[in-house]
């Protein structure tokens, strides 16, 4: 069939033709925001699940549903070496340039962003990466003190009190929140929970890996009160045929239920897999509909395409003791396992390969579901390292 008109396109956060199994999550979204923007009681939403359940795209697609009714976001994404002030800082800019066009709430924005050049400055010194335009001089004595949970908490009260005198809310969707420091998490709980406190229209929305809870909970014990954390994780199997029939459909092409049983035994529901599977399947086709034989015949491109994407680009930052870490998990099964297997798996005592364990939690390749269990974060990769570290010869 036509690759032009083929509808499946893989990518990190790229959106899928049909967005299948997720109107539940976007749903309590939408009523969170509804609620914040009314001035009434609302927790801030943090997704967590694994790589490749979507978890992107779905914050994308809120954040458009969220701004398609008025309100005023900030989209950032948290890599590991950048800090939380230097992400929001621009976007809050953006947003409060924004809200000064609407005359009910521009002195209040102004004074936000007057509170934004305080922050800012204040904290240059311990945040060298804050890089932000300053649109009015700071105010002495607003959100310019030089500790980050007391000014971030002043600045977010000044933008949140502009967004109230606009009669709208300011969401911040936020990305990849495991890798943002404990003390900057500490922070950010804080601002939220005054903000909360004085009703004012500020809540976030943020996705992570499934570490993330912990994360919050260790960086402020309240954390489990102001946030509700929904769980994203693989579609149903009616879910996961959705996703492939209606958008091949929509192309006037079928896809028959025995293909259809096959994709959804393959990808285990995964919506990253889905699409990979859907586009393979798709090429693999002479013509409609798309055939059980059609999918056996794309499965080995499918798997070679995740593993030079998909895969190849996590295996790729790890040193090589935690490559070695990582395949020794591989050998016990896709896990969880505890600490002592691994070890034992590798004739080493438990306490030599604690650092190699951190350091895997840290770079999101792995995570700790109870005390002393190890589980990928990315589904098959145990399968994954099978492929490409096969044999013995990784034991040596």
């Amino acid at each position: 069939m036509d690759p032009i008109t083929n509808p499946f396109a893989p990518g990190a956060g790229t959106p899928p033709p049909e967005l299948a199994g997720r109107d539940d999550v976007r749903e309590t979204v939408r009523v969170a925001i509804e609620r914040v923007r009314r001035g009434l009681p609302t927790k801030s939403i943090l997704m967590v699940g694994l790589r490749g359940v979507g978890k992107t795209v779905l914050l994308d697609r809120m954040r458009d549903d969220a701004e398609g009714t008025g309100i005023q976001t900030l989209r950032v994404e948290a890599p590991e070496n950048r800090s939380l002030p230097a992400l929001l800082s621009p976007q809050l800019r953006q947003a409060l340039l924004r809200l000064s066009r609407n005359e009910k709430a521009k002195s209040l924005a102004q004074r936000a962003l007057r509170a934004l050049a305080g922050f800012a400055k204040s904290l240059k010194v311990k945040y060298e990466d804050i890089e932000v335009g300053f649109d009015f001089d700071p105010e002495p004595g607003l959100a310019d003190n030089g500790d980050l949970e007391h000014d971030l908490q002043a600045l977010l009260e000044a933008a949140g009190a502009a967004a109230q005198a606009a009669g709208t809310a300011l969401v911040i969707f936020a990305d990849e929140l495991q890798y943002v420091r404990e003390e900057e998490l500490a922070a950010l709980i804080t601002s939220l929970h005054r903000t909360a406190q004085r009703r004012l229209p500020v809540v976030l929305v943020g996705a992570g890996l499934p570490q993330l809870r912990g994360r919050m909970g260790r960086a402020k014990s309240y954390a489990e009160r102001l946030f509700d954390f929904p769980d994203i994780g693989p579609l149903t199997p009616e879910s996961t045929k959705l996703a492939i029939a209606k958008p091949a459909k929509d192309q006037g092409v079928e896809v028959t239920p025995e293909a259809l049983d096959l994709i959804v035994k393959e990808t285990r529901g995964y919506p990253y897999f889905v699409q990979e599977w859907g586009k393979h399947s798709w090429d693999a086709a002479e013509a409609s509909p798309i055939t059980e034989e059609d999918v056996k015949n794309a499965s080995a491109s499918a798997i070679a395409a995740l593993d030079e994407s998909f895969f190849r680009v996590r295996f790729d930052r790890l040193t090589p003791s935690e490559k070695i870490y990582l395949r020794a998990m591989a050998e016990l099964g896709p896990g969880p396992h505890r600490s002592g297997g691994i070890a034992e798996k590798l004739g080493r005592e438990v306490t030599s390969l604690g650092p190699t364990r951190s350091q895997l939690i840290s770079k999101g390749m792995v995570w700790s579901p109870h005390h002393g269990d190890t589980i990928f974060t990315v589904p098959m990769f145990d399968e994954f390292m099978h492929r490409i570290m096969p044999g013995d010869d990784w034991m040596q």
